[in-house]
């Protein structure tokens, strides 16, 4: 009603006063005509725009992502479940090598915030010397990395995805190529391709896609994204409280002769500010892994987990426990972390079947002029972790010692400079590995990386 008045008033206004005559009327009430068709047209564009808005924002909020992002890309740590975190989804850490503890993964975003099509990725270059083992060469080389991500969100509650990376794609805790052979093209993959749905504190993945529980490397490498099903939901159960839930159905190897390998797990955590000042995060997971099929195993996928007959020595039955806690008392620019990771591998056939992390994080690495300083210490059984999807930082997926030091510095926004140095060996030299018994080791790493 008060939209024809008002039409009514504009028209009557802007016609001379020899338009009061019956022609007039006639030409008044086309013109009123026009005016409701042009305003209809404007109201319907306005929904249109309004709704790919919403929907736009639906995909970021499935990734975590912000209109206008500015926090740069959060480099994977190091290994010691520091060293040990990460861009899709819950995460305790994040620095240049892996995943400290993620569960979605920040994402930067290209391109307009009304589409329901998004992209974001990020670029990775590096420099690494290995120096100090007996008998060996010290060796240096450049190392490359790049990921692109791309999300469409059909609705508020359904969304599929993808991801281009380099590296190799036999390799699936790894997007690293070493830049050598002659200058060869770069390999390229697709690391991730999912169906996601959304209902209220719900999400149900299927396909390949980011790993859903909370984790450091001490037993998931960040760049390893399981393939099967994944299901989280996470509710507010107090004032300050959160639970969270996750499940996951692994398909590992799938086989035409009998039972295919996989892994069926939980997670159970909850985090929550226990002062101003103070906030926690804890979980436990259970994750048995039933591994009747070997036949599309390599030597890289073995690693350095025992063998008898050309299959695993022991199951893998493992009990996982994280967590961090965090105190912010100094400053938004100065908080101090404490990760912890114990890991336990109850179908292990030996004795050095368990494993666990330490790091202390102080700083933060999310906007222009920040730094964050890391120690870690870790030590693994030889049969703690399936050495598949453990970390990769060194050349020792189990069965080691290892201290980390670790520099991050935000020179401008979306750009990391990170150093990263390991010192490791043998915890058992009855176990052969990649270095001598009683060498340390040592590996540093200076990474430049940029997120878009």
């Amino acid at each position: 009603m008060c939209r024809s008045i008002l039409i009514c008033c504009t028209a009557l206004c802007s016609l001379p006063a020899h338009a009061q005559t019956a022609t007039g009327v006639v030409d008044l009430r086309a013109e009123i005509e026009r005016l409701r068709a042009e305003t209809d047209r404007k109201i319907a564009e306005l929904r249109a725009e309004t709704d790919a808005r919403i929907a736009g924002l639906t995909g970021l909020l499935e990734r975590g992502g912000t209109v206008a992002a500015t926090t740069p890309p959060q480099a994977n740590p190091p290994q010691s479940m520091t060293a040990h975190l990460p861009p899709a989804d819950i995460q305790l850490r994040a620095t240049v090598d892996n995943s400290a503890i993620p569960a979605r993964r920040p994402a930067t975003v290209v391109g307009s915030a009304t589409s329901p099509l998004q992209f974001s990725g990020d670029l990775r270059m590096r420099y690494e010397e290995n120096f100090g083992e007996s008998g060996r060469h010290d060796r240096s080389r450049g190392v490359v990395r790049g990921r692109l991500r791309a999300t469409y969100a059909f609705d508020k509650n359904f969304s599929m995805g993808a991801r281009l990376v380099t590296g190799d794609p036999d390799d699936p805790n790894s997007a690293d190529l070493t830049l050598t052979q002659f200058d060869d093209d770069l390999l390229v993959s697709v690391d991730q391709a999912f169906a996601r749905a959304t209902f209220g504190g719900l999400d149900l993945y299927a396909g390949k896609f980011d790993n859903p529980f909370i984790r450091t490397d001490l037993v998931w490498d960040g760049d390893v994204n399981p393939q099967g099903l994944a299901a989280i939901y996470s509710a507010p159960v107090a004032p300050g409280v959160r639970l969270r839930a996750s499940a996951l159905h692994f398909i590992i190897d799938e086989s035409s002769a009998g039972r295919d390998s996989s892994m069926d797990g939980g997670q159970l955590g909850i985090s929550a500010k226990l002062a101003p000042q103070w906030d926690v995060e804890l979980a436990g997971a259970y994750y048995g892994y039933a591994l009747p099929v070997v036949v599309d195993a390599d030597p890289g996928d073995f690693r350095s987990n025992l063998l008898s007959g050309g299959r695993y020595l022991s199951d893998f039955r493992i009990v996982d426990a994280v967590g961090s806690i965090t105190f912010s008392g100094l400053g938004p620019k100065m908080p101090i972390r404490l990760v912890g990771n114990y890991v336990h591998n109850l179908g292990a056939a030996v004795s050095d079947d368990t494993g666990y992390g330490a790091d202390i994080f102080i700083g933060r690495a999310a906007q222009k002029g920040d730094w964050r300083f890391q120690y870690g210490y870790a030590e693994m059984g030889v049969d703690g972790v399936l050495a598949v999807f453990s970390h990769d930082n060194t050349d020792l997926a189990t069965n080691y010692l290892q201290h980390t030091l670790a520099v991050d510095f935000v020179p401008r926004s979306r750009v990391v400079l990170n150093a990263t140095y390991y010192r490791y060996r043998l915890k058992n030299p009855i176990y052969t590995g990649a270095i001598a018994p009683g060498d340390w080791a040592n590996r540093l790493r200076l990474n430049f990386i940029y997120a878009f």
